[in-house]
């Protein structure tokens, strides 16, 4: 059973967790991007030489620490568990698109979160399209969707996940094969160390809490509970406080350094391909990690999407750029998402509407 039975204790562990975020932005994390799924996934597809983006390239062990933290942790509390097979295709589609719209927003929804902290006007009309993707995927939890039943596989098989993330892990720290950014958001990251340490650490709290930023409000939405909004809501608060003590904390639109763009139709559109996409997957990024490390071979599938997705979203100029100032004219260059990502964003919709609407649960046994 989790050990978060009650809004306070989830509370604490969401504080736990942005305390975990606030220490990694302090000892080299981008500030804005202290803890981002879409973007640590996106980096370390980079630096396995998926994408040639050479300054979002490093292998982040922060993702790695999610993955073992999360099957350690269900391991030691016997709710590690290897299932598998409940369309795995659909599945892999599903993370590739989570990718896109995240990477159109420039942010997975832990980092929207992270970015409403800091005063980021742009996320929070971001997460206007969030909520309204997560409401169109409870409409079509409503109507029977499903993707099918998991069915338990062997052991070894739910582990493939967290011992590919601990063949990165010695590749990055004992050889130079992988690809490393020298400028950019891929240079800026804490010591290898702390950075394995804390993502360690929030796997096994985020698995034992079940956080989840898409589930919190679709169970506000689907059963009018509130319980895991109360861990993210610690998390942003902590944020929050950070953020002012430190200065951080700007108010606006356009703000550089925080690496977001203020074309708000496509943040709005980019955030509930994302949310769409996730209920339709059972979790947003974060809560894909977990369930891998905890023996969901689906949720492993989903993941890869998610890796490919980031390749493809810098191989072929789907990814959106963040404002910035130009460092010889001190000019304010706003960010801007690019033709072929508003292509991709409507395409992705449109896969994603198809994918609701034909998968439903079989609610009477075919005839023979």
């Amino acid at each position: 059973m989790s050990i978060a039975n009650s809004k306070l204790k989830l509370l604490a562990i969401g504080a736990i967790c942005g305390l975990i975020a606030v220490c990694l932005a302090i000892f080299g994390n981008p500030a804005n991007m202290a803890f981002c799924i879409a973007c640590f996934i996106r980096d370390t597809a980079g630096a396995l030489g998926l994408h040639q983006a050479e300054v979002v390239q490093y292998a982040r062990p922060e993702t790695i620490g999610l993955v073992i933290g999360a099957f350690l942790i269900s391991f030691a509390t016997k709710e590690y568990k290897s299932t598998g097979g409940s369309s795995p295709m659909i599945r892999f589609i599903l993370g590739f698109c989570m990718m896109v719209g995240a990477l159109i927003f420039l942010g997975c929804p832990l980092r929207m979160i992270l970015r409403m902290s800091a005063g980021d006007l742009t996320a929070w009309i971001a997460l206007i399209g969030f909520i309204l993707g997560i409401g169109t995927g409870v409409i079509f939890l409503k109507g029977g969707f499903s993707l099918g039943r998991a069915y338990e596989t062997s052991k070894f098989s739910g582990m493939i996940i967290s011992l590919l993330s601990l063949a990165i892990l010695l590749l990055a720290v004992g050889t130079n094969l992988l690809k490393q950014s020298a400028t950019g958001p891929g240079s800026m990251h804490a010591p290898i160390l702390m950075s394995l340490i804390g993502g360690l650490l929030f796997g096994a709290l985020a698995q034992k809490a079940r956080i989840c930023f898409v589930g919190s409000i679709r169970d506000v939405i689907l059963l009018r509970n509130f319980d895991l909004l109360s861990a993210v809501v610690g998390l942003f608060v902590v944020m929050l406080i950070f953020n002012v003590a430190s200065g951080n904390f700007v108010l606006g639109f356009n703000t550089p350094g925080i690496i977001a763009h203020s074309e708000h139709l496509w943040n709005i559109l980019g955030m509930y391909v994302v949310g769409l996409a996730a209920v339709l997957a059972g979790g947003c990024p974060l809560r894909q990690l977990i369930l891998a490390g905890q023996g969901s071979n689906d949720s492993a599938v989903t993941v890869l999407g998610m890796l490919i997705g980031a390749a493809i979203c810098h191989n072929f100029g789907l990814a959106s750029s963040g404002t910035a100032v130009n460092p010889e004219t001190k000019e304010l260059i706003k960010g801007a998402v690019t033709t072929n990502g508003k292509v991709a964003c409507i395409i992705c919709i449109v896969v994603l509407l198809v994918i609701a609407f034909v998968s439903k649960r079989q609610t009477k046994a075919a005839s023979n």
